[in-house]
């Protein structure tokens, strides 16, 4: 009955939101995106096994699944401290009602379950476990194998809410995961066969299956002792402390009549949790042209190499950038009824992101190894970054009218706010701009030839910086009182 309850508080406090209805088209697209991944997780536990058994005729594929099962545990927990959403409830009611607080914190707990995170799993693992079973491997240890691998998903899951108390331990996720990558890239040493015989021994063992259910029996009596011992009226009222650090911020004022602005959001970066959170998602983009510079296929398509180009500096252009005014919103009122230039406010935010492609380019230095070429290709996409999608992203800004909670502990990837349909007609432009300009003077001349036009391209559009960053004050001009309504909305 208690449980009944909260699911009716849950869907009452979901459905009153002043912001359903304009929540309403990102929830479709998420549904729509939970659906595309859902259908390749089921697609690809269905064909795994086949794939293994063509690429590599003379093993076992189930046993050269659970080799690298341990990529998926590593990247699993990296990828749930990114983007899964702990659980919330308004507990402060719940604490003067007659409602045990055991009943509270199961539901809290539980309610992890019917997490997309968890299911994702399932879609993969229940086809594997079928065709395993079709393919002649005995049906009771598959299902031992398969009630050992949920577990250990659940083990993540739990896991996940320590993980976020604790900050060292994802970043030792993180090193070991790209340690064991790389070591194995290069052929140094593959940890694989010795992870394997462990995931292996819930096929060949079966008993071993108590190991998991320990673990996950564990970690979620240990997340319980937890949440219980912070479960008072006292903890939940009392107001949260925090220290600042005060940054010397003088060197900022060579940048003149900018420099106040760019000390306010050097200070907002640092000080609230959403923009740091930002500014780690933008510090990972310079990992994607790993994806793309290391496969072969890639380099018969080199107008994928200026897409991922793109992106390896212009992360912090693309988290960041895209937000831009929403991360003034909580302050935007008072700020607009001072005497500040649109201008430089605008140029500011400019300036803030040229530099974070500058630094993002340095950052690329080790992408050398690839070649000149692929270098070369990343100067010109940090040209182009720096020189055109720059004035896209803030032409984008005065589109964006979604306020944003600076220091709400929403994860990064998952957290909605700040953005709408909008943005992805914006980042048209930005993605296929580069390709398109590479791709023609490639087509008709050479290889140079379209990564030349591609660094001319953000050369032209710093010659015309004036020109654009007018064009964009004036549509902030315009929109400006419709910006300052919508953000004095609060959800």
């Amino acid at each position: 009955m208690t449980t009944k309850r909260f699911l009716s508080l849950e869907w009452k406090q979901f459905r009153r939101s002043s912001f359903f209805e304009k929540g309403l088209a990102i929830k479709i697209l998420m549904l729509l995106g939970a659906l595309y991944f859902a259908s390749i997780a089921v697609l690809a536990g269905i064909g795994v096994f086949f794939i293994f058994k063509t690429s590599v005729p003379d093993q076992d594929p189930f046993a050269l699944i659970n080799n690298y099962l341990i990529y998926w545990v590593l990247g699993d927990l990296a990828l749930r401290y990114f983007m899964q959403q702990l659980p919330v409830m308004n507990i402060k009611p719940m604490l003067l009602l007659p409602i045990k607080r055991q009943s509270v914190i199961q539901f809290l707990l539980l309610k992890t379950s019917f997490s997309f995170f968890n299911i994702l799993p399932l879609l993969f693992f229940i086809p594997l476990a079928v065709v395993l079973m079709v393919q002649g491997y005995h049906p009771v240890m598959v299902l031992l194998w398969f009630i050992s691998i949920l577990s250990i998903s659940f083990s993540i899951n739990f896991l996940n809410f320590i993980l976020n108390k604790n900050k060292t331990v994802f970043f030792v996720v993180i090193a070991l995961l790209a340690a064991f990558v790389g070591l194995q890239y290069f052929n140094v040493f593959d940890i694989t066969p010795y992870t394997g015989v462990f995931f292996n021994s819930f096929y060949k063992v079966g008993y071993t299956v108590v190991l998991p259910l320990a673990l996950v029996i564990f970690l979620f009596k240990m997340n319980y002792r937890l949440l219980r011992a912070n479960f008072y009226v006292d903890g939940a009222v009392q107001a949260k402390k925090e220290k600042f650090k005060n940054y010397n911020l003088e060197f900022l004022n060579r940048f003149g009549t900018l420099a106040t602005f760019l000390k306010n959001d050097v200070k907002m970066i640092t000080r609230n949790a959403r923009p740091k959170q930002v500014l780690i998602m933008s510090f990972l983009f310079l990992f994607y042209g790993l994806l793309i510079f290391t496969q072969d296929i890639y380099k018969d398509m080199p107008v994928f190499l200026a897409f991922a180009a793109m992106f390896v500096t212009g992360g912090f252009l693309m988290t960041f950038g895209q937000l831009v005014p929403s991360w003034d919103s909580e302050y935007y009122k008072l700020m607009m009824s001072q005497n500040v230039s649109y201008k430089q406010y605008l140029e500011s935010k400019w300036l803030l992101m040229a530099i974070g492609c500058a630094v993002s380019f340095i950052l690329s230095t080790p992408y050398i190894y690839f070649g000149w070429d692929i270098f070369a290709m990343i100067a010109a996409g940090a040209s182009f970054n720096i020189g055109l999608n720059s004035f896209i992203t803030l032409y984008g800004g005065a589109l964006n009218r979604v306020p944003i909670e600076l220091n709400q502990k929403a994860k990064a990837f998952s957290n909605t706010q700040g953005f709408n349909p909008t943005q992805l007609l914006i980042a048209l432009p930005k993605i296929l701009g580069p390709m398109l300009i590479f791709y023609v003077p490639y087509k008709l001349i050479n290889f140079n030839a379209g990564i030349i036009v591609l660094a001319l391209s953000g050369v032209l559009g710093l010659i015309f910086k004036s020109y654009f960053l007018k064009l964009i004050e004036n549509l902030y001009q315009k929109t400006k009182y419709k910006t300052i309504s919508a953000f004095s909305e609060k959800k």
